[in-house]
């Protein structure tokens, strides 16, 4: 009668280790994604909104640099189009995506802040 009894409570405490071994390969992927947000997505979310503000506040006059490396000086803004106007030379004017102005240099600052990568 006793080892049936031992049978039987051993029985259960191997089922019941066995049903929380097979959570554990949900808890490792859940624990992958919480280290992927906070490593990759959260400071990709965090960049993408600094450069909306940044595009946001863009101004006439603005010194910029577009990601082909083009300096110029803000002559326009179209909001409805996406487009800004660019004056890189006196008598040259070039129209550039609003999305692929990188950096403002304001007024007073010695250079760009540095973009990542």
């Amino acid at each position: 009668m006793i080892s049936i009894l031992e049978t039987v409570i051993g029985q259960a405490a191997a089922a019941q280790g066995a049903g929380f071994q097979s959570f554990m390969p949900l808890v490792m992927v859940g624990a992958m994604f919480v280290i992927m947000y906070f490593f990759l997505i959260r400071p990709q979310m965090k960049q993408q909104k600094e450069h909306a503000n940044m595009l946001s506040s863009l101004k006439k006059g603005d010194k910029v640099i577009t990601s082909g490396g083009i300096w110029g000086v803000v002559v326009g803004i179209s909001d409805a189009d996406n487009i800004v106007v660019i004056r890189i030379d006196e008598n040259t004017k070039v129209e550039v995506a609003k999305a692929y102005v990188v950096g403002v240099k304001k007024e007073g600052s010695a250079a760009l802040p540095a973009q990542p990568k």
